[in-house]
């Protein structure tokens, strides 16, 4: 279902022979699963909507520098504005104690050998995490560009995080990650005096995918950049609570 990760394999038919009475099941398997998944996502986002909680989905390859950005983003806006990360990876907690020693409330979700996490992990994470209302959750998901992009989470926003150490084609090459992302955070832009990346064909490939999709050049481990990106967190923020507070009085 997933494309690389084998996961209606798994679920359906168990093989990878070409049989064809094996491939016939797998697109009813997939539009069952996501339609599951859609479903337990609306609910996420109606609870997420009456409590004023604004989430966040941050999606990237490996290597992209997730974590980091997510370690300067909760030390410089961790007093102004509450927070809490869910920590989506298939093992060990080594990114969820770097974002704890940060400043901010943790929840773990291990995927095992699963390439995303879903609405419904999500759903049974919360009341661990137990978020404050009219806070900011971050969900770090798992690192791919192929399955979390299938799967909506209930979140408000979607954050699709790239750096120039990876080819500037990735847009082209993964174009349904870049279609659904509301932000391009373009990371580790002080290395490009050192590496083959061509900015202006990064930015049109990710518009092309998305028309009109804000990019901001980054880098988290310097700070360069952050600024913008805590100002689009800052507006975001801001809207939800507008939302929150406007449904409640209707």
């Amino acid at each position: 279902m997933c494309g690389t990760c084998g996961c209606a394999a798994e679920a359906g038919h168990g093989h990878g022979h070409g049989h064809g009475h094996g491939h016939a099941r797998t697109v009813p398997l997939e539009v069952d699963v996501l339609a599951k998944n859609d479903g337990l996502a609306a609910a996420n986002r109606e609870e997420f909507a009456r409590r004023g909680i604004v989430v966040l989905n941050l999606m990237s390859s490996p290597g992209s520098g997730k974590t980091t950005l997510l370690e300067r983003t909760v030390r410089s806006l961790g007093a102004e504005l509450p927070m809490a990360v869910l920590e989506g990876d298939q093992e060990t907690v080594l990114d969820a104690d770097r974002i704890s020693a940060a400043g901010a409330h943790v929840v773990q979700i291990n995927t095992g050998a699963g390439c995303h996490l879903d609405a419904g992990m999500v759903a049974r994470a919360l009341p661990s995490l137990a978020p404050a209302d009219g806070s900011v959750v971050f969900v770090e998901n798992v690192g791919n560009l192929v399955c979390p992009a299938l799967f909506d989470l209930g979140e408000r926003a979607r954050v699709v995080i790239m750096s120039v150490t990876e080819g500037a084609d990735k847009p082209l090459k993964y174009p349904h990650m870049f279609r659904t992302a509301d932000l391009v955070l373009l990371n580790k832009v002080d290395l490009l005096p050192y590496v083959d990346f061509d900015v202006a064909a990064c930015v049109a490939a990710a518009r092309r995918a998305r028309p009109g999709v804000a990019v901001l050049e980054v880098a988290a481990t310097s700070g360069d950049g952050l600024d913008a990106w805590y100002a689009w967190v800052r507006e975001l923020v801001a809207v939800g609570h507008r939302r929150s507070t406007s449904s409640q009085r209707s």
